[in-house]
């Protein structure tokens, strides 16, 4: 019996030793104030977008999304951080001005094992609900490099986040047209976790009871996918 005890805390610390490793980059979408200035989309594109905006807001809640995206930012990384990964935050503010090429930037200088990318969604359907994960194309120039471990780390996460009773998933989605993607180096996707513009989603982004249960999915999600990296 002692042998197993001593087993099981030996695996136990090699676990912590190992995803110790890693290191997650968080970016809570958007910021309070909007940066219009334009910025190339992808490198050498002559496309361009707006540098950073503020987001969507809950229909019934009020709550802006750059706060409900940089909130559910903080329980994640705790979480991460009790799990012994290292832990980079793209902003821990909302008075900042960080554009999504910086962002990537920053989870490209972090040297990031994985990029998750915080957000929540609008549509003028206001019966449209569900969360969503989005990663980058397999076939742009840019982005091809780092497709495989976007998509292989995004498909433990949404296989742990369908396990919440109730949840509504619209699955994992290819976008071409995202500056943080586009100008990544480092795996990443971005967690859409809900629809703020449905009363009933709004509500559920706002207990703190759900938020909870979205963070440790993902977490069980991430962890699981370092751990097949061995």
């Amino acid at each position: 019996m002692l042998n197993r005890k001593i087993g099981a805390i030996l695996v136990l610390l090699s676990l912590a030793s190992l995803l110790t490793a890693f290191t997650i980059c968080i970016d809570p979408g958007h910021q309070e104030k909007a940066n219009l200035s334009q910025e190339q989309i992808a490198p050498g594109s002559s496309e361009t977008k707006a540098k950073v905006s503020t987001g969507t807001r809950g229909v019934n809640t009020g709550i802006p999304e750059y706060v409900f995206n940089l909130e559910l930012s903080f329980i994640l990384r705790d979480r991460l951080q009790e799990e012994n990964f290292d832990v980079v935050m793209t902003r821990e503010r909302h008075d900042v001005d960080v554009s999504n090429i910086e962002r990537a930037e920053l989870a490209n200088s972090a040297a990031a094992d994985l990029c998750i990318r915080v957000h929540a969604n609008y549509s003028s359907d206001p019966s449209l609900k569900g969360m969503m994960l989005l990663i980058p194309s397999p076939t742009a120039t840019y982005t091809a490099p780092i497709y495989e471990e976007s998509r292989r780390a995004s498909e433990k996460i949404m296989a742990s986040l369908q396990q919440i009773e109730g949840i509504t998933s619209l699955g994992i989605r290819v976008r071409e047209d995202m500056t943080g993607f586009n100008w990544s180096k480092v795996p990443v996707l971005i967690f859409e976790a809900g629809f703020m513009s449905n009363p009933e989603e709004d509500a559920l982004l706002a207990s703190q009871d759900y938020r909870e249960a979205l963070v440790e999915a993902i977490v069980s999600g991430v962890v699981d996918y370092f751990l097949s990296r061995r």
